[in-house]
């Protein structure tokens, strides 16, 4: 049964990463239009109304770049899930598992930069790959900070 799991886990951490490489595969304008059209649907959704040209217009150029980075730092998220799995399978939960987990996910979000420099209207950023990494970390930090926090309530 470890097996099988840990062969999942591979094959569910190298299905993410292909998904994030689809996403950097796309041009520049190509990957801003769909995130302009994701903020727009989801602002209509809970406003329970059509926006106009210029409210999109003007939705877009408030938010447009802090929505494509909270995506970066979903991504990530996920990729930190995933690869933390596989190595807390592989090493338990150990401080090293949180280390390799920040490590691998750094690694290819460098490699992602590297990736998106060879696309049409897409610039590698140095800024991408720390938001990146902090939606890595975000991911670790959530249930360690649960833990210090139990420990202080109850003492232990």
């Amino acid at each position: 049964m470890k097996k099988i799991l840990f062969i999942l886990n591979i094959i569910l951490l190298i299905s993410w990463m292909g998904v994030i490489f689809s996403f950097s595969n796309e041009s520049g304008v190509s990957s801003s239009s769909k995130s302009s059209r994701v903020l727009i649907k989801t602002v209509e959704i809970f406003k329970h109304e059509k926006l106009t040209s210029k409210q999109k217009e003007k939705l877009v150029k408030k938010y447009g770049n802090l929505i494509r980075k909270l995506a970066h730092m979903f991504i990530y998220f996920i990729l930190a899930i995933l690869s933390y799995l596989l190595l807390f399978q592989l090493y338990g939960l150990k401080p090293v598992t949180i280390i390799y987990t920040i490590i691998f996910c750094f690694i290819y979000a460098i490699a992602d930069e590297i990736h998106q420099s060879f696309i049409p209207n897409r610039t590698p950023s140095i800024i991408d790959i720390l938001i990146d990494t902090c939606g890595s970390i975000l991911f670790l930090l959530i249930p360690t900070i649960s833990i210090v926090k139990r420990k202080i309530v109850t003492n232990k």
